[in-house]
C-alpha cells in the first residue's frame, strides 16, 4: 500500500457486536488514502476476529492485539503507530459517513491555522433501549448543542461549557496530536486533550456536517466509568480555567449561582480561585454574601474592579443572554469573560 494520507486511530474492547458495521463504514470512505490502526484492548469476545477478518480482506486495517490496559493506554500505543501526516479518531461502536475522512481532510489541507477538525453528529438510537433507558432529553439538548458548533471560534467560545466537539469524529494533524498525547487523569482524556490543545493556542475547527453516527448504549464507557461523571467534567473544566483564563487573577467574577455556579466555585477554590463578587438576579440573593463574596445585579457590573469574569449557568438561552450583555459593556469573550456549565 502507498504511503497513508490519513491513520484512523482506533481502539477496541468488547466490540464483537459492533465492530463489523464501524468497520465498513470505514471501507466505504470516497477518501481511500488510508489506513486503519486497530487496537485490540484485551477483548476477551470476538472483536479480535472481525479485525482480523476485516484486515484479511484489506491490508489498510492493521490490527494490534494488547493486554486489557484501558483506553487511553490503548489510544497512546496506536498512535505511535500512526504513519499518515493526519489522524482521525474512531469508535469501535460508531459508524461514518462515506464523505467524512474526505471532507476533513480538504478542511485541514486547505486551512493550514486549524490543528484538528471535528464534526457535527446524529446520536443514535433514537428510540429508549432495554432497562428504560434511551436517548433523553439530555442527550438530544448536547447533539444539537454540539451541531450548533460551526468555526474555530464556536469551539473556543463553547469550550469551557462542555467538550465542543465529538472525539471519535475529530481528525488531527498527527504533529499536533503526538505533542499533546493522551493522559491517563482523573478526568475525561478527550476533553482534557482538547481543554490542553485550546489553552496552548492552537486552533480546533468544525466541518459542519453530520459525519458521525455516534452511538449511545448502556455499555457505553461514559455511562459507566466514574472518570465520566459530572464532578469530573466540572473538575476539569476548573483546573484548565485555573491554568490558562485565570492563571494571572487570584480572585474573579462569577456570574451565577445555581447549581452549576456552586459545583464551578467548589471547584475553583481547590485551585485557589475565588470569586470576589457573585453577579445574580435572584432576589433573595442580591445583598448578601457567598463565601465573603457581595452578590450584586449585573446592572452593578460597570462599577466593580475588572476582573476576569466567569459566567456559569446551565442553559443556552441564558448564556446568550448574558453574552449578549456584557458584550455590549465592551467585554470581550475570550479574553474579558468566558462562559462555563
Amino acid at each position: 500500500m502507498a504511503q497513508p494520507r490519513i491513520s484512523v486511530l482506533l481502539p477496541a474492547h468488547q466490540a464483537e457486536s459492533t465492530l463489523d458495521t464501524c468497520l465498513k463504514s470505514l471501507r466505504r470512505q470516497r477518501e481511500t488514502r488510508w489506513e486503519c490502526v486497530l487496537v485490540d484492548d484485551g477483548s476477551r469476545d470476538g472483536t479480535a476476529a472481525v479485525a482480523r477478518t476485516h484486515a484479511h480482506r484489506d491490508p489498510r486495517v492493521r490490527v494490534l492485539s494488547l493486554p486489557h490496559r484501558g483506553l487511553v493506554h490503548a489510544l497512546s500505543a496506536g498512535l505511535e503507530r500512526c504513519r499518515a501526516p493526519f489522524v482521525a479518531r474512531m469508535d469501535a461502536d460508531d459508524w461514518m459517513h462515506r464523505d467524512r475522512l474526505g471532507a476533513q481532510l480538504r478542511a485541514l489541507e486547505e486551512d493550514a491555522a486549524l490543528a484538528g477538525v471535528g464534526c457535527h453528529v446524529r446520536l443514535f438510537p433514537r428510540r429508549p433501549f432495554a432497562l428504560g433507558q434511551g436517548l433523553g432529553d439530555g442527550l438530544r439538548a448536547y447533539e444539537s448543542w454540539l451541531n450548533g458548533i460551526t468555526s474555530a471560534a464556536d469551539v473556543r467560545a463553547e469550550a469551557f461549557v462542555e467538550c465542543p466537539l465529538a472525539h471519535p469524529g475529530m481528525m488531527f494533524r498527527r504533529e499536533a496530536l503526538s505533542r499533546f498525547g493522551y493522559r491517563d487523569c482523573e478526568w475525561p482524556e478527550d476533553y482534557d486533550l482538547v481543554l490542553r490543545m485550546l489553552g496552548a493556542g492552537l486552533s480546533l475547527g468544525v466541518v459542519p456536517r453530520r459525519l458521525l453516527a455516534w452511538r449511545d448504549s448502556p455499555s457505553r464507557l461514559s455511562r459507566r466509568h466514574p472518570r465520566y461523571g459530572l464532578d469530573r467534567f466540572t473538575a476539569c473544566k476548573a483546573a484548565h480555567l485555573a491554568d490558562t483564563f485565570l492563571a494571572d487573577a487570584v480572585q474573579y467574577l462569577l456570574w451565577g449561582y445555581g447549581h452549576t455556579g456552586r459545583a464551578l466555585r467548589r471547584a475553583l477554590a481547590r485551585h485557589d480561585r475565588h470569586p470576589s463578587h457573585v453577579i445574580e438576579l435572584h432576589p433573595g440573593r442580591l445583598g448578601q454574601r457567598i463565601h465573603g463574596a457581595p452578590v450584586v445585579a449585573p446592572d452593578e457590573i460597570p462599577s466593580l474592579p475588572r476582573r476576569p469574569l466567569v459566567a456559569s449557568v446551565a442553559g443556552a438561552e441564558a448564556r446568550g443572554q448574558i453574552r449578549r450583555a456584557l458584550v455590549a459593556l465592551g467585554w470581550r469573550e475570550t479574553i474579558d469573560f468566558v462562559c462555563a456549565a
